[in-house]
């Protein structure tokens, strides 16, 4: 699914901000990636969502080594792969049901088809009552939610989120976890990057640590 091998990056000439990361990612697996602020985390995650290239080692998703793959063919693998990143992201002048719809109609779906599955995963993170809301209207912690759910409703092979539960309430925080364990269930492989030692203490998944650059420890 996803394999580095003695990876490095940096950004515009700058130092590495990451040095010899290896790690695999096996297809239908879910890991934490964890580590103290700067260890490169988000950078592991661009190099996965294909956002950023390496500047030395091998990046391999879906199969595909990343450095020689074509410049065609990386918006098709980007479609398998859904982002949750902490700026959210969203269209300001698109409601909430538009937003999370935006992919499904893009890949061409029956309009009703579409609406449906929008409607139920937006009931299921507590945005029911906010479909024609847009974004500026929405606090953070809804902001988040919509994020999450434009990511999962098209029930990406790996889904990749950035502390996906930092703006929102303990509550809902589980409530998206345990939406990522049912996507997992169903065969997309999760890597969800936390500092919160409370969610790697009550999920019991594999926990990836960042330090200075590098995969310190896996367990």
């Amino acid at each position: 699914m996803v394999r580095l091998e003695d990876v490095a990056m940096r950004y515009a000439g700058g130092p590495e901000v990451l040095q010899s990361v290896s790690l695999h990612l096996k297809p239908g697996s879910y890991h934490f990636l964890t580590g103290p602020s700067g260890a490169g985390k988000t950078s592991l995650l661009r190099l996965m969502y294909l956002a950023q290239r390496a500047s030395r080692g091998s990046v391999r998703v879906f199969g595909h080594d990343i450095a020689t793959t074509s410049r065609r063919t990386l918006p098709g693998l980007r479609r398998r792969i859904g982002v949750v990143l902490q700026d959210f992201r969203l269209l300001d002048h698109m409601s909430v049901r538009d937003n999370v719809a935006l992919s499904l109609r893009i890949a061409g779906l029956p309009e009703d088809t579409v609406r449906a599955h929008v409607g139920e995963l937006l009931a299921w993170v507590g945005l029911g009552n906010h479909l024609e809301a847009k974004p500026p209207v929405l606090s953070d912690g809804e902001k988040q939610r919509v994020a999450i759910a434009r990511a999962v409703v098209g029930r990406p092979s790996l889904l990749l989120a950035d502390e996906p539960t930092g703006s929102v309430d303990e509550q809902q925080g589980l409530r998206v976890l345990r939406l990522f364990e049912e996507l997992n269930k169903i065969g997309t492989t999760v890597l969800v990057a936390t500092h919160d030692q409370r969610i790697l203490s009550r999920f019991p998944h594999n926990v990836l640590r960042l330090e200075d650059g590098r995969v310190a420890r896996n367990w």
